[in-house]
């Protein structure tokens, strides 16, 4: 393998010293770790940023806490609130961004070791990156599971559920399904910590990207390793720009991927793959479903979020007004027997519940 120095007088490393480091042969193994960040340019909304972050924009589900959708025990009693956000999320819905397709374009180049995602949207898969090289840290939509059992459902069983608005249970024992995305309460996958050490280890370059590093312990990760890294992220995260063959390109995450292949050399490459993940709809498809931006995204998960909290008032008022009604009919009956004889009592039950037969008979009619 090629060696490859990096300068040291001419001021600290850019994105030309990455793409030449890149391009020398030095490299072999590209560990990639992305977060929501990358996928918001696909029209799917990060997590955490204020006004236009889904946690911000779930507060009309009426949940206890924003984190609670993805929250195992909140799930097992309204697992309504997630499914509210999962018909809006979906696979299918979204095309991969430019950078997921420059994480293809490393697989192609024969530098990609491994991309560590943190997204459910499985959009790695959509542009073509292969399995083997996928780790989906907090798990996504790919597959199902009972919750209770452990068996599987088939994403085209689950899909029927969802667009029916019911929620998914299992054929075996009743309990309830959801995807294989890690709620806060649940394991990461085994798959995360068989490879994380090892890849580490063996990373000549890390590129992290659309991530704000706050959720452990996916967030740890690029500060184990010694080789460069590059993060394309909107702000400064973790401890990067500290060491000497730090490159940080704050910006959009796209418009960096695209600078350093073309620096690489990679560009039109780059372009074709990105052409790939094009989705193609009938006109009929297109005119029903049109592409989806993040805002009318937002406005979707807001819209059915309205029509849920309406749904659990209007449960809580029909339990609220059966509650008072009984304890009326209590009042009124515990007020016209005062002062009656047993006798009386007797036959005020009797005509009482003769009353009920004649009401119950009306209504049938």
């Amino acid at each position: 393998m090629a060696k490859f120095k990096f300068p040291t007088t001419s001021g600290p490393p850019d994105l030309s010293t990455m793409a030449t480091y890149l391009t020398s042969g030095a490299v072999r193994n590209v560990v990639v770790m992305v977060g929501a960040g990358i996928s918001t340019a696909a029209g799917i909304p990060d997590f955490r940023s204020p006004k236009t972050g889904l946690y911000h924009n779930l507060s009309r589900l009426n949940l206890p806490y924003a984190e609670a959708v993805f929250d195992i025990d909140y799930f097992r009693k309204r697992p309504e609130a997630f499914y509210t956000l999962a018909h809006e999320l979906y696979p299918g819905k979204f095309r991969p961004t430019m950078f997921h397709s420059f994480v293809k374009l490393l697989e192609e180049r024969g530098v990609l070791r491994r991309v560590y995602t943190q997204n459910i949207d499985t959009l790695e898969r959509i542009a073509g990156v292969s399995d083997d090289k996928i780790v989906e840290a907090h798990g996504s939509f790919a597959e199902n599971h009972c919750i209770d059992c452990g068996k599987d459902m088939n994403k085209e069983d689950l899909q029927v559920r969802m667009k029916k608005n019911e929620i998914p249970t299992c054929k075996s024992c009743g309990g309830l399904v959801k995807p294989d995305i890690v709620f806060f309460g649940e394991a990461l996958p085994a798959r995360f910590f068989k490879l994380t050490t090892s890849d580490l280890q063996a990373a000549d370059l890390i590129i992290v990207a659309g991530t704000s590093l706050q959720v452990h312990p996916f967030a740890s990760l690029p500060s184990q390793v010694s080789c460069p890294r590059i993060l394309f992220n909107l702000e400064s995260v973790g401890d990067f720009g500290r060491r000497k063959t730090d490159v940080v390109v704050l910006g959009a995450c796209d418009e960096g991927a695209r600078e350093l292949a073309e620096k690489c050399g990679w560009g039109k490459q780059l372009d074709g793959l990105w052409r790939k993940t094009a989705i193609v709809k009938s006109i009929e498809e297109e005119e029903v479903e049109g592409a989806k931006t993040q805002k009318e995204v937002l406005d979707s998960i807001n819209r059915a979020a309205e029509k849920d909290a309406k749904s659990a008032d209007e449960k809580e008022e029909v339990t609220s007004e059966d509650a008072d009604a009984d304890n009326a009919a209590d009042e009124t009956f515990v007020t016209a027997t005062e002062g009656v004889e047993v006798e009386e009592i007797t036959v005020a039950i009797e005509e009482l519940e003769i009353t009920a037969e004649k009401e119950e008979a009306q209504g049938r009619l």
